[in-house]
């Protein structure tokens, strides 16, 4: 069987959906089955339906965007039904120092309390990638590192 992985983000400039896209193409290089949405057009019962779920989010004041956190907040009528699922997170900004890490930590730290395994990683973006505006060619190296990574992962545990 197919590991299935949902790539769900919110992206005002665009710059966020460039990311998940080049994710994309790192998890499918792993044979995973990904699917990628906005996720103003993902009910939380979907969820359920992945292996591996990666969420990205526009920082705002430090934080992810209301549009991740309103999932995040509606997905805990299943709560201990993502235990087990690989999880993940990335991020874009305006400026260094804009709140990334921050970002991306706050959405992990929801996913663990979900129970799900997050994947690190000993080079580059540790948490998940990150991006200061339009992700160029440092990032784009990121994202498609974090895919495999993170479909590999995936595939371990559940393809």
């Amino acid at each position: 069987m197919m590991a299935k992985v949902l790539i769900c983000y919110f992206s005002r400039s665009g710059n966020t959906k460039k990311m998940a896209h080049l994710i994309k193409k790192g998890v499918e290089s792993t044979g995973a089955e990904t699917s990628v949405k906005d996720v103003n057009r993902v009910d939380p019962k979907e969820l359920l339906s992945y292996d591996g779920i990666i969420l990205g989010s526009p920082t705002y004041y430090g934080l992810m965007s209301a549009e991740v956190k309103k999932l995040l907040d509606r997905s805990v009528k299943y709560h201990g039904k993502l235990d087990g699922k690989v999880g993940g997170a990335f991020s874009s900004s305006h400026n260094i120092g804009g709140g990334n890490e921050t970002t991306v930590l706050a959405i992990l730290e929801a996913l663990l309390i979900h129970g799900m395994v997050i994947c690190g990683d000993s080079e580059g973006d540790h948490y998940g990638p990150v991006s200061i505006r339009k992700p160029d060619k440092r990032v784009e190296k990121m994202c498609i590192r974090y895919g495999q990574r993170v479909g590999n992962l995936t595939e371990r545990l559940h393809g």
